[in-house]
């Protein structure tokens, strides 16, 4: 992996290509991202570059965390993270990571935490039909149906679609493309949706399905 940047999801919006057709995009804010320190293999026993994303008040951060920060010589920040680029040695501490690493028309894997639903029933979380709702059906127009016979298995199933909770997972999706890279206003606008909420996180990183 050479190319790697956390960000925030700004929302969705579209835009024109040169040809008049209209492309969906989430704008996401992607960095700058602060080298705050460099892992090598005689030293952890593998390489690695430390990044953090989002400026923070001194007294919202842990006091282990804060040292890293001193020792970088950077201000504290809200989120930490780790890549393992394939030349991490052209990384400096101190220095920032900004969205042009991209270029316009580069394929990506976007990560980001969905938004929760709560507790849910069958239908919103698998998609499943209600009863009809005519006289005689009862009160179980949304219940979960039958779990399982009664002598054979003698049991549930195991991964049986019941209700629970959904949403708030870690969810990746793969080659979307780069639209248009924003250096100035620090943006990057990608094709279709992205995983999470309006201000989620997100991190965006070079596809690992290259076609």
């Amino acid at each position: 992996m050479d190319k790697a940047i956390i960000g925030r999801k700004l929302g969705m919006t579209q835009i024109f290509d040169e040809t008049g057709l209209m492309v969906p995009v989430t704008v996401v804010e992607a960095g700058p991202n602060t080298v705050i320190r460099k892992k090598t293999n005689e030293r952890d026993g593998y390489a690695a570059v430390c990044v953090a994303f989002d400026d923070i008040k001194e007294s919202r951060t842990t006091k282990p965390r804060m040292g890293e920060f001193k020792k970088a010589g950077v201000a504290p920040k809200r989120v930490v993270r780790e890549f393992k680029f394939g030349d991490c040695d052209k990384y400096e501490v101190g220095k920032d990571i900004t969205c042009d690493i991209f270029s316009d028309g580069d394929m990506v894997d976007v990560s980001g935490v969905t938004r929760g639903r709560g507790f849910t029933g069958v239908i919103k979380r698998w998609n499943q039909r209600r009863l009809k709702m005519t006289h005689g059906t009862g009160p179980v127009h949304r219940s979960l149906g039958s779990t399982g016979a009664n002598s054979t298995p003698s049991k549930v199933i195991k991964g049986l679609h019941m209700a629970g909770q959904y949403g708030h997972e870690n969810v990746t999706i793969q080659n979307l493309k780069v639209v248009k890279v924003d250096k100035e206003r620090g943006v990057l606008l990608i094709r279709g949706a992205v995983p999470g909420p309006k201000g989620g996180l997100v991190t965006v990183k070079e596809t690992v399905k290259k076609h």
